[in-house]
């Protein structure tokens, strides 16, 4: 297949590319050509195409599109970060008039691809310490909960030309590197433990069935629609680091104060203050994904002895 990409070079993106482009056409479209080849080689990597693109306005990029057999849209700036008015305008745009200009693309091209996967989040629902939430239950209504739903909003309009969309609301994916990475160091210097209260929810997934969803729902034309992209079995914070803790052998007994996050993140920890319990029915019971790791404690092993 010919598979365009964005977000190639992040956290999910990286590793998605490295799988596919052993037996796929992959054409990368990314903001800076030399970042990209640095990361993948094109030695390494023959089967890649770098085209620069502009990913909140309309361009040549845009010509890439016609001819090929799938998009893969995770373009979108960091959540991890602390939040200026500006930055939560870059967080809207980079997901919203992205993924608008990636349709504008695909409606305009004479020979469309099958489909759309496009990035969402399990911010999509809001936060909360006693709701758990399916595919089917309504969206939230803080600022993260409103960027998920224009998000998707411009995704769905993709349907309007025929192809097919695949959305993934991704909860926090354990892999070396992202959150894990941030979590880790503390732990080994016996600094470790649950952030705020411990209360909590956590819900997370791992990388590695993050990239098997993606492959599965480009190879079945039956799959289609909205999907959470977490683990059967979240857990709470307290839950997390307790386990993270056995399984790298350091205690957990250190709390994280949630104003501490909240001087270093601002409005951005509130999404791991407060949490929220999701789970994939849909996934399971529709798509009938069969995770690798449905429970934490394998999966951080598996993260901790094979990648860190």
């Amino acid at each position: 297949m010919k598979i365009v990409v964005t977000g190639a070079t992040g956290f999910i993106g990286k590793k998605l590319v490295e799988k596919l482009a052993q037996d796929n056409q992959i054409i990368i479209l990314t903001g800076n050509v030399d970042q990209a080849k640095s990361v993948f080689s094109p030695s390494i990597y023959p089967n890649l195409e770098f085209v620069n693109y502009t990913p909140k306005q309309s361009g040549n990029w845009q010509n890439k599109i016609n001819g090929c057999n799938a998009v893969i849209n995770l373009a979108g700036a960091p959540i991890a970060e602390r939040w200026s008015d500006s930055y939560k305008q870059e967080i809207l745009d980079s997901r919203q008039l992205g993924t608008r200009f990636i349709v504008e693309a695909i409606a305009k091209s004479s020979q469309k691809p099958q489909i759309l996967i496009n990035a969402g989040a399990i911010g999509f629902y809001g936060t909360s310490e006693t709701e758990t939430y399916t595919e089917i239950s309504p969206g939230g209504k803080d600022f993260l909960a409103q960027v998920c739903q224009a998000w998707e909003t411009e995704a769905a309009k993709v349907k309007e030309t025929g192809v097919r969309l695949v959305i993934f609301r991704f909860g926090i994916v354990l892999g070396n590197g992202g959150a894990l990475a941030k979590m880790i160091p503390p732990f080994k210097l016996f600094a470790g433990g649950p952030i705020g209260d411990g209360k909590q929810w956590f819900s997370w997934i791992h990388r590695d069935d993050v990239i098997e969803m993606i492959i599965q729902a480009l190879n079945d034309s039956n799959i289609n629609g909205i999907f959470n992209a977490t683990a059967p079995y979240p857990v709470t914070m307290n839950q997390l680091c307790e386990t993270l803790g056995r399984v790298i052998k350091r205690p957990s007994w250190l709390p994280v104060p949630g104003f501490a996050l909240e001087l270093l993140l601002g409005d951005g920890a509130k999404v791991v203050l407060e949490g929220q319990k999701v789970l994939p029915q849909k996934t399971m019971e529709v798509m009938n994904y069969n995770f690798r790791y449905p429970n934490l404690k394998p999966a951080l092993e598996q993260i901790i002895t094979q990648e860190f």
